[in-house]
Order: structure tokens, then sequence, then C-alpha cells
């Protein structure tokens, strides 16, 4: 009698370990295979907005013409951007008339510029966010 109780005692174990490390297997699968995969870029254009390209005023009046594209979470948040339009090109213009010249001129002065517009369009975004923001036209005069 006590021979079969550990006998069945050891089958019930080995049953609920052998369960444990299955479920464990099939989790880390899950995992890794709904693990962030980057947009492809036809998803990239399907929630982009371009802005059209722009002359303003730099802080110490020299001119710029830019024009960029702004990437969206989604498409709800593509549709927000283009109707924010004219927001945007308010936010670039007050963003730009901050800058001078050598503040746009290197590397550091328009990721500032495309970091300061992506967070403060964030702010006023309801449906989806902005991921990105590119620089797709630059003159500066």
């Amino acid at each position: 009698m006590k021979n079969k109780m550990v006998q069945t005692m050891l089958i019930m174990i080995s049953v609920i370990l052998l369960a444990g490390v299955i479920t464990l297997i099939v989790i880390y699968k899950t995992d890794q295979s709904s693990a962030a995969k980057p947009p492809s870029i036809d998803d990239v254009v399907d929630s982009s907005v371009d802005i059209d390209q722009m002359t303003t005023n730099l802080k110490d009046n020299h001119i710029v013409q830019i024009a960029i594209k702004i990437e969206g979470s989604d498409k709800k948040a593509k549709e927000e951007l283009t109707k924010r339009d004219f927001q945007i090109k308010d936010m670039m213009i007050d963003e730009l008339s901050n800058m001078t010249m050598a503040d746009l001129q290197g590397d550091e002065g328009k990721t500032k510029f495309k970091t300061d517009l992506k967070e403060r369009l964030n702010k006023i975004m309801q449906d989806g966010t902005v991921v990105n923001v590119y620089i797709t036209s630059y003159v500066i005069q």
C-alpha cells in the first residue's frame, strides 16, 4: 500500500513539473513572437503627414525654408495631425524664431528642433502620439 502511494505521488509530481515546464516554454515563445517589431516602411508612410515647405525668420534675422514629415503612432494619429496642420506650423514658427542660424546648422540643433516639436505636439495630441519628426527639406540663408 505504501509503495503504491509513493509511486502515485511521484507520478503526480512529475506530471505537475512537466506541465509547469511546458507552460514556461509556451510563455517564453509567446513573449518572443510578440516582441515589438519595428514598423515597416509602409506602416510609417501610412501614419505620416507632410508639412509643406515654409519660410520663416530666425532669431538672428536669417531666413530658413523647411519642410517636415511627422510620423504618428497610427492612422488615427495621422488624421489628427492632418487636422492640426495650422497648429503644427505655428509651433514650428515659434521654435524656429527662438533659434539662430548657428543653432540650426549642426546636427544637435536640428535634433533639438525635432525633439522640441515632437514634445510640444505630444502634449496636444488626443488620438495617438507623434513617433518621429523628419526634416525633408532645409535651406538656411
